[in-house]
């Protein structure tokens, strides 16, 4: 089994644990097993943190960004297989949507990095802050098939959900000094709007948008605190 692999069965263990511990107040603190300490966010879910972090947060001039796993919901694949909905939807085709996501988690977060004045590089460093994560309970209401047949439009008013497990750490010892869940859906406006892959790859881009701007307040904030001291 790779790393890649193992990570995608923690991830989805991790996604469960902590979404559902979410329930717990701002001002409770949560010690997890590896020693991260819960700490409120304004955007994402749930964040578990390293207490003494923020020196060792403040020092990364780099980052370096992990291809990530994407698993489906349990939902999905049980609505698949009983024809329910992704009837045209095949093993490669399940396969092409798990490599678009993780491209477009690439391609979103390296954007919003070097536009925030971060190198994106490939190789670990001293100075160079190491991203992981998995997409996991990926649910897509209206998929479209490589090949759609016919003419046929779907409408939705949800285009559907997923979660993030990122978790942050040294790159050169590999030690965890931050983890984040948090679930995100599409449009849901309530009111019927077309639905087909270039709808999808929108929502998914805004939801991967709000994630690499939390990762990069996050730099951003560590960097003024300890310029400020």
């Amino acid at each position: 089994m790779t790393s890649r692999n193992r990570f995608g069965i923690v991830a989805l263990v991790l996604a469960s644990a902590l979404l559902g511990g979410c329930a717990t107040t701002a001002t409770q603190q949560k010690t997890e097993w590896d020693g991260l300490v819960r700490q409120p966010h304004a955007r994402l879910a749930a964040v578990f943190v390293r207490p003494g972090v923020q020196q060792e947060m403040s020092a990364f001039r780099s980052v370096m960004l992990d291809p990530i796993d994407v698993s489906f919901s349990s939902e999905f694949e049980n609505n698949r297989r009983a024809g329910i909905t992704s009837r045209r939807l095949d093993a490669d085709d399940l396969a092409a949507i798990q490599r678009n996501l993780a491209d477009q988690f690439q391609q979103v977060f390296r954007e919003e990095l070097q536009g925030g004045g971060y190198e994106v590089v490939d190789t670990p460093g001293p100075e160079t802050l190491r991203v992981s994560g998995a997409i996991v309970d990926l649910f897509i209401t209206a998929p479209e098939a490589a090949q759609p047949v016919g003419r046929s439009r779907v409408y939705t008013a949800d285009s559907g959900r997923m979660t993030l497990v990122l978790e942050l750490r040294e790159s050169v010892t590999g030690e965890i000094l931050v983890r984040a869940v948090d679930g995100r859906s599409g449009r849901n406006t309530g009111t019927l709007s077309l639905a087909n892959r270039a709808t999808n790859t929108t929502d998914a881009r805004r939801a991967l948008r709000i994630w690499a701007r939390a990762l990069r307040e996050g730099l951003d904030e560590f960097n003024a605190r300890q310029a400020a001291q």
